[in-house]
């Protein structure tokens, strides 16, 4: 079975094949142009040469003494052919007139009457047999071949398709280098985050490019801050009628409806407290960053749960100062842990580095754990694993989306897993240093 070809994959190595394979052909037809005029002209040139010379070798050979004419040959003598004063070697018939035979015979055919014939063997070569004036047999033994190449000829030729190769490999970087970092932006595109404000200098295509990404990302943050004030003002606006429908409720009459409207009330309050901090936590990131010590930091938050009488315990020590927003952070691992909580009725904090430039922070629990389908969705606004409206035991499906957006906001990452043996792990990864 044959191997398929594939066409490459990325843009730098589709150009990059498209001009090599460009180049190379264009260099060969090059080089095959000039190798076919050069043949020509050596031909031309080489014929014009054996005219005259062996006409001129032939009468040097016919005036000369037959003694001395043996001592003339070596002068006499070219690169392709030579003079024999025998009958030369046994051959055949030509089939095919060269070239070569016409010049001769113009060039003495008609003073010095001649056969030709084509000499087998390795090399393939002809001869022409004549008689001089005095009777004696001349051979003109013609070995054709081309003039070889100059050594020079293909390391320049190689070195020109080098440089040009090396000129497309410069313009296929400079072209997608714009392209690249508008992939780089794109993929790096959060409302949470600083925008990345691409340059809009250089060539028309990119600045046109970079401009409109830029217009894209200012309009998704506006868009987003318009959405998130509206939820914050909606939910903030609804704390007030709740407020007054829990007076009024203080002043009813004893009985089962009070308590079920003020459970209804309070789960409203609730929800409407929760739609505001995840209102504010899409814009953590106007939070100030602060050097904190995370040991100190994270003994705090511990001692809080254990005064209110809360399993919480922690393991580890990272040893780190830290560049972050302490809210946000605190606000993570509050959600985290009473997530824990409410699920387990106890939770296990664990610090360690990571990689040298990033930190983890791992709340643990023997909880029930989540299926592995939903670890993806339960990280959504208002997902929620339960079906239950119970507050106590569904919520309201944002602690963990609230969590999800402060982690971003605070340039790390929030993953959750099962851990062996029953229970949840939710690993918060944090930068040393907050961009």
């Amino acid at each position: 079975m044959k191997p398929a070809l594939h066409w490459p994959r990325t843009l730098v190595s589709r150009l990059s094949l498209i001009f090599l394979v460009g180049l190379t052909l264009a260099q060969a037809l090059s080089f095959g142009v000039q190798y076919y005029e050069r043949y020509e002209t050596a031909k031309n040139t080489m014929l014009g040469n054996l005219e005259t010379d062996v006409s001129t070798s032939i009468a040097i050979l016919d005036r000369l003494p037959a003694e001395e004419r043996m001592s003339w040959l070596k002068q006499l003598d070219r690169r392709n052919y030579r003079y024999l004063l025998d009958e030369g070697s046994p051959g055949v018939a030509l089939r095919d007139t060269p070239i070569a035979v016409t010049s001769i015979k113009e060039a003495i055919g008609k003073d010095y009457p001649m056969t030709v014939t084509d000499i087998p063997g390795p090399i393939k070569h002809f001869q022409v047999h004549l008689k001089l004036a005095d009777g004696s047999p001349v051979t003109i033994d013609v070995r054709p071949s081309m003039v070889p190449l100059s050594p020079w000829l293909p390391l320049v030729l190689l070195g020109q398709l080098a440089l040009m190769i090396l000129c497309a490999w410069l313009a296929v970087r400079i072209a997608i280098r714009p392209l690249t970092r508008l992939a780089q932006a794109v993929e790096n595109l959060d409302p949470n985050t600083h925008p990345v404000h691409l340059d809009e200098q250089g060539p028309s295509e990119v600045a046109h490019a970079a401009i409109a990404f830029n217009a894209m990302q200012a309009r998704i943050a506006a868009y987003l801050k318009e959405r998130m004030q509206l939820l914050a003002a909606i939910s903030h606006d609804l704390q007030t009628p709740i407020t007054r429908m829990k007076l009024r409720a203080e002043l009813m009459d004893d009985c089962g409806d009070k308590d079920k409207l003020w459970n209804d009330l309070g789960e409203m309050e609730h929800l409407v407290r929760e739609g505001v901090a995840y209102a504010r936590s899409v814009h953590g990131a106007t939070e100030e960053s602060r050097r904190t010590d995370l040991d100190s930091f994270l003994d705090s938050l511990v001692f809080d749960y254990q005064d209110m009488g809360k399993d919480v315990q922690l393991s580890g020590k990272s040893a780190a100062v830290i560049h972050t927003r302490p809210h946000a952070l605190r606000r993570v691992l509050v959600n985290l842990t009473d997530n824990a909580l409410k699920f387990a009725g106890a939770a296990q904090l664990r610090v360690e580095s990571k990689d040298g430039d990033s930190l983890s922070v791992t709340v643990m629990d023997r909880g029930p754990g989540i299926a592995e389908e939903e670890l993806a969705r339960v990280i959504e606004p208002f997902y929620r694993v339960e079906n239950s409206r119970n507050r106590s035991t569904g919520g309201t499906g944002l602690g963990l989306a609230i969590a999800q957006q402060l982690a971003q906001a605070l340039g790390g990452s929030l993953t959750l897993r099962n851990r062996e043996g029953g229970g949840l792990c939710a690993e918060l990864r944090l930068p040393t240093r907050l961009s």
